[in-house]
C-alpha cells in the first residue's frame, strides 16, 4: 500500500510539472526498481528535444474587455478548485493510510497469537518430556532396587548352601569315622586269634588304607568345596558389576536430570525479560 501511494505521489508531480495531469509526454519513460525492502527508486527519462518542430500557436481571441469582478470569481473558483482537489487528496491519503494501520494491526495481532500459540505448544511439549524422564528414572530407580534385593536374595542363598553342604560333609566324616572305627574294632575281635605281628601288621595296613581313602576322600571334598566356592564368587562379581553398571547408569541420568535443570533455570530469567 506504501508503495502504490508513493508511485502515485510521483505520477501526480509528474504530471503537473508536465502542466498536463495525467498525461506523460509521447517520448518519456518512468522506470521504477526496487532498490531495498519497502523503498523504491524510481528513474524519469524524458525525451530528445525535437528538432523544427513547429510550436502551436495559441488562437487569437478577440479583445474583450474582462471587469475586476470577473477576475475575482476566476481567481475565487480556481482556488475553490484547488481546495477541494487538496481536500479529495487528503481524504485519499487518509483512507490509504487507514488501510495501512489497519494491515499493520492485523500482522501485528497474527505475529502476537503465532508466539502464543507456539509458546503454549513448547511448555506443552516440555512439561510432556519432564513427565517421561521422571516416569523412566522412577522406573529404573524401582528395577535397580529389585535387581539389589533379588542379588542380596541370592547371596543370602548361596551362604545357606554353603552352611548346608559344609555340615553335611562334617556328617559324612563323622559317619565314615564312626564306621572306620566300628570296622576297626571288628577286624580286631577277629584278630585277636592271629599273633601279635600279624595283627599289627594287619592293623597297619588297615590304617594306612583308611587313612589312604579318607585322605582322597578329604581331598576330594576340597576340591568339590574349591569348585562351589570359586563358581559362587564369580556369579556373585557379575551379579555386583551388573549391579555396578546399573548404578553408573544411574548416576548419568542424575546427572543430566541435574544439567537439564540448571539450562531450565538459566532460561527462565531469559524468557522473563523477553
Amino acid at each position: 500500500m506504501l508503495i502504490g501511494l508513493v508511485r502515485d505521489s510521483v505520477m501526480q508531480c509528474f504530471c503537473h510539472t508536465c502542466r498536463a495531469p495525467g498525461i506523460l509526454p509521447a517520448a518519456t519513460e518512468i522506470r521504477c526498481q526496487e532498490k531495498s525492502r519497502g523503498g523504491l527508486s524510481y528513474e524519469v527519462i524524458l525525451a530528445e528535444p525535437a528538432p523544427n518542430v513547429a510550436v502551436p500557436k495559441r488562437p487569437v481571441t478577440p479583445g474583450k474587455n474582462v471587469s475586476v469582478e470577473e477576475i475575482e470569481q476566476k481567481l475565487k473558483a480556481a482556488e475553490e478548485r484547488r481546495i477541494s482537489l487538496e481536500a479529495r487528496k487528503m481524504a485519499e491519503i487518509s483512507i490509504k493510510l487507514a488501510k495501512v494501520e489497519e494491515a499493520t494491526r492485523k500482522k501485528d495481532e497474527i505475529t502476537n497469537e503465532f508466539i502464543t500459540q507456539t509458546k503454549e505448544q513448547l511448555e506443552t511439549k516440555m512439561e510432556t518430556h519432564v513427565e517421561k524422564r521422571e516416569a523412566i528414572i522412577s522406573d529404573m530407580k524401582e528395577k535397580l532396587k529389585i535387581h539389589a534385593q533379588e542379588i542380596e536374595k541370592t547371596r543370602e542363598t548361596l551362604e545357606q548352601q554353603k552352611a548346608n553342604e559344609q555340615k553335611a560333609i562334617e556328617e559324612k566324616l563323622k559317619t565314615a569315622q564312626a564306621l572306620r572305627d566300628e570296622n576297626i574294632k571288628k577286624m580286631l575281635n577277629r584278630l585277636k586269634e592271629h599273633n601279635t605281628i600279624k595283627i599289627a601288621e594287619i592293623k597297619t595296613q588297615n590304617n594306612q588304607l583308611e587313612n589312604q581313602k579318607l585322605e582322597e576322600k578329604a581331598r576330594i571334598i576340597e576340591n568339590k568345596l574349591y569348585t562351589a566356592e570359586q563358581n559362587r564368587e564369580k556369579e556373585l562379581l557379575k551379579k555386583i558389576e551388573k549391579a555396578q553398571k546399573l548404578e553408573r547408569r544411574a548416576e548419568v541420568v542424575r546427572q543430566n536430570k541435574a544439567q537439564t535443570q540448571d539450562m531450565e533455570g538459566q532460561q527462565s530469567p531469559i524468557a522473563s525479560s523477553g
